[in-house]
């Protein structure tokens, strides 16, 4: 073997065994999960909907992947929690969270303003 490939290869190995030392924040891996879910059922309600006629059942997808997610996502989370891998969030991320939060909400309710009054000036 060349000797870069063994250097890269103990290199690799370092990373790995410092990453394994390393603590998640709370939250992150609901989030993650959640997501996932969102991503993996977020199809299930077009079919549905095209096989039952009623487009109602469009949004049990993302739905059902919310509580999918976020159950498998918390179950992990508490496993980590028992093994001490988890821990809490600094006050940088706690800023940086409730900032993209009230972003979040802003948005929405910019969006609802939005239509409604489109909505209105239509009828």
């Amino acid at each position: 073997m060349c000797t870069y490939t063994l250097a890269a290869f103990k290199i690799a190995g370092d990373i790995m065994t410092k990453n394994d030392d390393l603590k998640i924040p709370e939250g992150q891996i609901i989030a993650k999960w959640m997501g996932i879910g969102i991503a993996i059922f977020a199809g299930l309600g077009i079919p549905l909907s095209i096989i039952t006629s009623n487009f109602a059942f469009i949004g049990i997808g993302p739905a059902l992947g919310v509580a999918v997610g976020l159950s498998i996502g918390q179950g992990i989370e508490n496993k980590y929690k028992k093994e001490g891998r988890l821990r809490p969030l600094t006050d940088a991320e706690k800023k940086h969270k409730k900032k993209t939060t009230l972003a979040g909400v802003a948005i929405l309710t910019l969006g609802v303003i939005v239509f409604t009054f489109i909505f209105f000036l239509r009828a």
